[in-house]
C-alpha cells in the first residue's frame, strides 16, 4: 500500500521546498546572486533530519524505508551539504549568473543521496542514484577558464554510465533469479553461490556502481582527475557526499550476507586498493590530486567494515562515512582558504602556512592527523572500529595489510603539515582569512577531535540501527 505519512519524510519535503526556492531564484535576474542564506537552509535541514522519526516504518508499496540507519545518513548529508554550501559561497569562478544555479545543481544532487539513505527497491535505488549523479555532472565544468574542469566532468561521465549499465544489468540478475526487487525480501533468500549462482552474480554487478562512487581499485580511475579538475569547492562536494550515500547502499545490501566468495573478493580489492591509493599519493605534487589517491585508499577502510558484516562491521562502516566526510571536507577548507582565484594548491604552497595563518595550519594539521588515523583523533576511532570488526570477522591479513597502509600514508599526509610549519619560506601574500571562515574551521577541527574522543553513543546507535536491518 501506498501509506503516505508526511511526518516521516519531513526531511525530503524541505529539500523539495529548498528546490523549488533555489529555482525560483536561478530564473530571477534580481535573486541570482542572493544565496547567503543557503548553508543555515541546509543546517536547518540536519536539525529537522536529526529530530525526525526513527522507528521502521514503509512508505510508497515499500519501496521506501524510514529507520535509524535512513536517518543517520540523511542528517549527516544535510550537514556535509551545509559545510560544502558555506565553502562555496566564495566560488571565485563563478559569475553572479550561475550562483544560483549551481546551488540548485548542488542540492538536487543531495536530494538524491537523501533518496538513497531510505530506498530499499533495487529499481528505486538506482533511480536515486542517477538522480544524484546527473545533477553532479553538471555541477562538475561549473570552473572557468579552465579546460580541466570539463575534462573531468567528461571523464566523471563516461565511467558513471558504465558503471551505471553494469549496476542496471546486475538488477535484472537478481530479479530473473530470486523474483523480487525487495531489499526486505531478498533478505530472506539464499544467497550461496552453490545454490543461486546468477543471483550473486547480479549482486556483485549491482555492487560495482557503488564500488565506483566510491573510487574503490580499479573502479578509481575517475577520482584523481576529478578532483583536480573541478574547483576546489565542487571537489568538496564530490569527494565526500556521493561516497556517503554509496556506503548506506553499500551496507543494506551487504545485510544479505551474501557468503565468503563475495566477501573474501571484496576484501582483496579492498587490500590493493589501499596499497595502490598509498603508494601512488606518495608522490603527488597537487594536493587535490594527492586526496584523489587517498580517497582510492579510504575506500578500501571502508569496505573491511562491510565485508566483516554483522552489527559491529556495519556499523563501523556507517561510522567510517562520517568520520571520512568531516575529515574531508576540514581538509577542503583550508584547501579553498589557501588558493589564490581558486588556482590548484599544490604542497609547495603550503610553505610557511602558519606563518600567515596559526589558525589553517593548526586546522590543517588536526584533519592530515585525522586522515592517518592518529590518536585522539576521529580518523583512529573510525580505522579502530573498522579493523576490530574485520579482526572478529577473521580477516586477519587484511587488518594487518591495513595497519602497514596507514604507517605508508603517515608520509604524504604528514608531509602536508610539515610544509605548513616549515618557516625558512614564507608565503608571498599573507592569507586574507574571514573571522567567519577562522570560526567554521576552528568548528570543523573540534568536530575531528570529538568524534575521535566521544565516539559511543553515535556508534552504540549505529549498532543498534545495524541490527535493525539485520533482523
Amino acid at each position: 500500500m501506498l501509506n503516505f505519512n508526511p511526518q516521516l519524510i519531513i526531511p525530503e519535503l524541505y529539500m523539495v521546498a529548498l528546490l523549488a526556492v533555489l529555482f525560483v531564484q536561478s530564473i530571477s535576474d534580481s535573486l541570482k546572486d542572493k544565496i547567503q542564506w543557503v548553508p543555515f537552509a541546509a543546517l536547518l535541514g540536519a536539525v529537522l533530519a536529526f529530530f525526525s522519526p526513527s522507528g521502521v516504518e514503509y512508505m510508497f508499496y515499500e519501496s521506501y524505508r524510514i529507520d535509524g540507519l535512513s536517518q543517520f545518513f540523511k542528517t549527516i548529508i544535510f550537514l556535509g551539504l551545509a559545510i560544502c554550501a558555506a565553502n562555496a559561497l566564495r566560488v571565485g569562478s563563478l559569475g553572479k549568473a550561475n550562483r544560483a544555479d549551481y546551488f540548485f545543481f548542488m542540492f538536487i544532487s543531495a536530494f538524491g543521496l537523501l533518496l538513497l539513505s531510505s530506498t530499499v527497491e533495487l529499481f528505486t535505488i538506482y533511480i536515486s542514484l542517477e538522480l544524484a549523479s546527473f545533477a553532479l555532472y553538471i555541477l562538475l565544468p561549473f570552473r572557468n577558464k579552465d579546460p580541466r574542469a570539463v575534462e573531468a566532468a567528461i571523464k566523471y561521465v563516461l565511467f558513471g554510465a558504465v558503471a551505471t549499465a553494469i549496476g542496471l544489468y546486475g538488477i535484472s540478475y537478481i530479479l530473473a533469479a530470486q523474483h523480487t526487487t525487495y531489499i526486505n525480501e531478498l533478505l530472506t533468500l539464499d544467497w550461496s553461490f552453490t545454490n543461486q549462482p546468477m543471483a550473486l552474480i547480479g549482486l556483485t554487478m549491482f555492487l560495482l556502481a557503488f564500488l565506483y562512487k566510491l573510487a574503490l581499485f580499479p573502479f578509481h580511475f575517475w577520482a584523481p582527475d576529478v578532483y583536480q579538475g573541478a574547483s576546489n569547492e565542487t571537489a568538496a562536494f564530490a569527494a565526500t557526499l556521493p561516497k556517503v550515500g554509496a556506503i548506506v547502499i553499500m551496507v543494506r545490501l551487504m545485510a544479505f550476507n551474501p557468503g565468503m566468495e563475495v566477501k573474501t573478493i571484496l576484501a582483496i580489492f579492498a587490500a590493493i586498493s589501499m596499497t595502490f591509493g598509498n603508494l601512488v599519493a606518495l608522490v603527488q605534487k597537487d594536493v587535490k590530486r594527492l586526496l584523489g589517491y587517498s580517497s582510492v585508499a579510504h575506500a578500501g577502510f571502508i569496505i573491511m567494515g562491510l565485508v566483516a558484516g554483522g552489527a559491529y562491521g556495519l556499523a563501523a562502516a556507517s561510522y567510517y562515512a562520517l568520520v571520512y566526510m568531516v575529515m574531508n571536507l576540514t581538509l577542503f577548507w583550508i584547501i579553498t582558504r589557501i588558493s589564490h582565484d581558486g588556482k590548484n594548491v599544490y604542497i609547495s604552497d603550503l610553505r610557511g602556512l602558519y606563518s600567515s595563518s596559526p589558525i589553517l595550519a593548526f586546522v590543517l594539521a588536526v584533519s592530515a592527523f585525522a586522515l592517518v588515523g592518529l590518536p585522539p583523533t576521529a580518523g583512529f576511532i573510525g580505522k579502530l572500529f573498522l579493523f576490530n570488526s574485520a579482526w572478529d570477522a577473521g580477516f586477519y591479513w587484511l587488518v594487518i595489510i591495513a595497519v602497514i597502509n596507514t604507517a605508508i600514508a603517515i608520509f604524504y599526509y604528514l608531509n602536508l603539515v610539515r610544509h605548513a610549519y616549515t618557516l625558512d619560506e614564507v608565503v608571498p601574500s599573507r592569507i586574507t582569512l574571514s573571522p567567519v571562515g577562522a570560526s567554521i574551521a576552528v568548528i570543523l577541527a573540534l568536530g575531528v577531535l570529538y568524534l575521535g574522543v566521544m565516539p559511543q553513543n553515535i556508534f552504540d546507535f549505529l549498532v543498534q540501527a545495524s541490527q535493525g536491518i539485520l533482523s
